[in-house]
């Protein structure tokens, strides 16, 4: 099997950053499937199974962070956190642009780094939610030590919370199978070089200068 071409295909994903990925979608979409099945009625109704439903629900819910506390131990993982922690002048551009998405010379006019504003705000969004819903539904799943208006307050967020990110999961689904180069970079690891400057030319361009400082130290060497 020939390997990709580095001219036309970027490396985007360490492997250990896609099974990071994949499994905490998987552990997030089951607890949404699983929390309609129990709350919502007509489905509660029709589906029953209360017994098995919960307890996967819940442990599913604990489980949810494990996969990012192991992914630590992953360099790229924690470059890619950093990368994502960070807010700087292109992505308020970003933001503000309505042409943010418009492309000159094959390249976006944004100079976007790794990660765009928006997949910087969907992951900050991802990782709170998680530590909310994990609080709340540590007072519902254990309710002896906490008073009954933190459970009800508790029960309250957790409720409203579940809503919201059924939209924003379903927003970050649409976004993602509608680009099929973003599609390809999170199943494969790597994207296309024409996909990554239309959409990622400032990272393009701090792949290509790394690329050029190895091949400088190769030749010293």
């Amino acid at each position: 099997m020939n390997r990709p071409d580095p001219r036309t295909w970027l490396a985007r994903f360490s492997r250990a950053e896609r099974a990071i990925h994949h499994v905490t979608a998987l552990l997030m979409l089951t607890c949404l499937v699983t929390a309609a099945l129990l709350y919502v009625p007509s489905l509660a109704t029709a589906v029953g199974r209360r017994d098995l439903i919960k307890p996967i629900h819940v442990w599913c819910g604990f489980a949810l962070p494990v996969p990012v506390l192991l992914g630590l131990v992953s360099r790229a993982f924690r470059g890619d956190l950093r990368r994502l922690n960070r807010f700087g002048p292109h992505d308020r551009e970003w933001l503000t642009r309505r042409d943010r998405r418009y492309v000159m010379e094959g390249r976006g006019i944004v100079p976007v780094g790794k990660f765009n504003a928006g997949q910087k705000l969907n992951a900050s969004f991802t990782a709170g939610a998680i530590l909310v819903m994990l609080a709340t539904g540590t007072m519902l799943t254990f309710p002896g030590p906490w008073p009954d208006n933190w459970r009800t307050g508790a029960t309250f967020v957790h409720d409203w919370l579940f809503l919201a990110i059924v939209v924003v999961t379903l927003g970050h689904l649409w976004y993602a199978l509608s680009d099929r180069g973003a599609l390809v970079g999170m199943l494969t690891g790597r994207v296309d070089r024409a996909w990554a400057e239309r959409h990622h030319a400032g990272w393009v361009d701090t792949v290509d200068r790394s690329d050029e400082r190895s091949t400088n130290e190769d030749a010293e060497v």
